[in-house]
């Protein structure tokens, strides 16, 4: 398994770096082959190459190396964003750009409450808290359709467009579809999300996508939410879901809402999935420059996204091993965040580096 590693700004490299200290044990545990190749793209790198921090001037990642990613298997990314640089310049120019131009259409966010970890839903147990949203990842409102008029006049106007088409809709109604089926779970229920009753043109083509995609699926209960609603039951019943489906925007926000009924963003994890390419993986948490070489920020979301490299990769690759080896972090990150004081950065009564070497023995 070749993978292309992107430690980037803040934090990111050390959280990637207990990734990495995961990946090599469970890599002798479960017998599977890789490669590493560092890319230093970052915040650091765009400054000094006499990048603008106050508007994108040159590019955070060069056209080289876009098509040098696309010989690898994954990448696995640590963190985007820098104190000193506006924010969008980084998160357009590297996160949308790979997104978009290796085609990662498939957002993929496991939620799940792990033993021991502290959840702001005081009555929930880890059996409460288990479903996965998948968000459609290249369309919708973050193309960047639309514009200014009249800039800085009391006549200002601003578009932004929501572009959806029904092939991007299909193609991830259909992936959800497939993952609801192999999902081992007793629901077998999907939920699309959307606003169907107010954005009826783009909520239309969603709805109608899944209605059509759902005859393929006939052991499958179809649900249909309003996002305010999902918003509302992701707090009062999040037992009720399985598998959610939903648009780059509202995707993107419940997302967040996920994270922290899951234990906040310092567990969360997630993954850019081209089914047919290849796939990023991140921790959903920021660069936190804060807490930058101090060694106290929380590296379980970073070494989760790694056992979900391995088990996306590997299924696609049909790499056993690697599978079994995700599968063997996810064990040994259950066992670890039992043992931690808290999830939050600096009060987990261990440093990143010591949660990073329990990791990798549990495995």
């Amino acid at each position: 398994m070749r993978i292309a590693v992107i430690g980037g700004d803040g934090t990111g490299p050390e959280v990637v770096a207990e990734g990495l200290k995961v990946l090599a044990q469970a890599s002798k545990k479960a017998g599977f082959q890789y490669t590493l190749t560092d890319f230093n793209v970052g915040g650091e790198r765009y400054l000094s190459a006499g990048g603008d921090p106050t508007k994108p001037s040159i590019p955070v990642i060069s056209d080289a190396e876009i098509a040098e990613l696309r010989k690898f298997d994954a990448i696995y990314l640590g963190a985007v964003g820098h104190p000193k640089i506006a924010p969008g310049i980084l998160e357009k120019g590297l996160l949308l750009r790979l997104r978009f131009e290796l085609d990662q259409y498939i957002n993929l966010r496991p939620v799940r409450l792990y033993p021991g970890v502290e959840s702001p839903l005081r009555d929930k147990k880890p059996e409460d808290i288990d479903f996965v949203v998948v968000r459609e990842n290249t369309e919708g409102i973050y193309t960047g359709m639309g514009g200014v008029q009249y800039k800085g006049m009391a006549a200002e106007v601003s578009t932004q467009l929501n572009c959806t088409t029904r092939f991007g809709a299909e193609r991830a109604i259909r992936y959800a579809f497939d993952l609801c089926r192999r999902r081992n779970n007793k629901k077998h229920r999907l939920t699309l999300v959307h606003k169907t009753n107010v954005l009826t043109f783009a909520g239309g083509t969603w709805f109608d996508a899944f209605q059509a995609v759902g005859k393929e699926y006939p052991e499958i209960e179809k649900d249909y939410n309003h996002v305010d609603a999902c918003c509302m039951w992701f707090v009062k019943n999040p037992e009720h879901y399985d598998v959610i489906v939903t648009d780059n925007l509202f995707g993107d926000i419940i997302t967040d809402l996920a994270a922290v009924i899951q234990g906040g963003l310092g567990v969360a994890a997630g993954g850019n999935i081209n089914p047919a390419g290849v796939s990023m993986y991140e921790p959903m948490g920021g660069s936190a420059p804060k807490y930058t070489g101090l060694n106290v920020i929380n590296p379980i979301a970073a070494i989760a996204a790694l056992g979900m490299l391995l088990r996306e990769t590997g299924r696609k690759l049909g790499d056993e091993k690697a599978m079994r080896g995700g599968e063997l972090v996810e064990q040994a990150v259950v066992s670890v965040t039992p043992k931690m004081k808290t999830q939050s950065a600096g009060k987990m009564g261990f440093s990143t580096t010591q949660i990073g070497d329990m990791v990798a023995q549990a495995i």
